[in-house]
């Protein structure tokens, strides 16, 4: 009974250590991919341009992504953390009202921030076009990169930071991993970093207290979504195939640019109230819990 016990405690005791290992593991796993990435796809040049196919570097990306990132969390929850990978928050039960809460909230932010540079004139809809096959890789590819951007930063990083640190300091060292994996995207720039930071903040305040992974990874998929093939903005630098056309009027700051959503003052705004909102739920629903009941005779 004594070496069971023993074995269930981690090979590293200290949960930041394990956290920045990962991370180190993953940045480095990352940069290697980007260099052998090239190599897998042919560089010969088509006889017809008008023939030449579309690049399908950025899917193998991802997908090779997602695969070495779940195999690498794998490897350190059973060989470090001697935990199962169930133990990151990826149980069913019970999740579907917050995944569904996620989803609606991701879809406001966008449409709110949409709506607001369209009625300040800095955004006017120009053209729709739906294709049910590019909509529906689009999907898969997101759902795909949200998943596997959650295990890591939310599921395993500060999964492991809260066991070490207190919970704003523990969001914030995740949130802060989770910028640092961005910045080699397109147009990164200053206002990026700091959505990018405060996106970190929102998808780690619920999983702070409720370990649910679901919650943040629907969130996540849900503004990747809507900002990329449905609104037509780029995500976080990154070209999608869109439902929607727009062109952009007035100081990028603003608007995003070249960045996206992510790169304006109003997905700053948003963030910020998210935030808030999602603070004021938690601490509320926890003093609710913490409320004497009342008993009546």
């Amino acid at each position: 009974e004594m070496k069971a016990e023993r074995q269930q405690k981690p090979l590293i005791p200290y949960g930041w250590v394990r956290a920045l290992l990962l991370f180190a593991a993953y940045l480095g796993l990352t940069v290697l991919i980007n260099f052998l990435l090239p190599y897998l796809q042919t560089n010969a040049p088509a006889a017809d341009p008008a023939q030449a196919q579309p690049s399908l570097l950025p899917y193998l990306y991802f997908i090779i992504a997602a695969l070495v990132s779940f195999a690498l969390v794998w490897v350190f929850l059973r060989f470090i953390d001697r935990q199962p990978f169930s133990s990151i928050g990826l149980s069913m039960s019970d999740k579907g009202t917050d995944a569904l809460t996620a989803l609606l909230l991701g879809i406001f932010l966008l449409c709110a921030g949409a709506s607001v540079l369209f009625f300040t004139g800095q955004l006017r809809w120009t053209d729709n076009s739906f294709n049910g096959n590019e909509l529906f890789i689009s999907f898969g590819l997101l759902v795909i990169i949200a998943l596997y951007e959650e295990v890591v930063f939310r599921g395993y990083v500060l999964n492991n930071l809260l066991n070490s640190v207190p919970r704003w300091p523990a969001i914030g060292i995740s949130a802060l991993a989770f910028t640092l994996a961005h910045v080699s995207n397109p147009s990164f720039a200053v206002l990026p970093l700091i959505n990018i930071l405060l996106a970190g903040v929102l998808l780690g305040i619920n999983y702070s207290y409720t370990k649910n992974l679901w919650f943040s990874t629907c969130l996540h998929f849900a503004w990747n979504f809507m900002q990329g093939p449905v609104m037509g903005f780029q995500v976080s630098g990154l070209p999608f195939k869109s439902l929607l056309s727009h062109s952009l009027q007035g100081d990028e700051i603003v608007t995003g640019g070249k960045f996206g959503f992510e790169g304006s003052v109003v997905a700053t705004a948003l963030y910020l109230l998210a935030i808030a909102l999602l603070v004021w739920a938690y601490q509320r629903k926890k003093v609710i819990a913490a409320a004497p009941v009342l008993q009546t005779k």
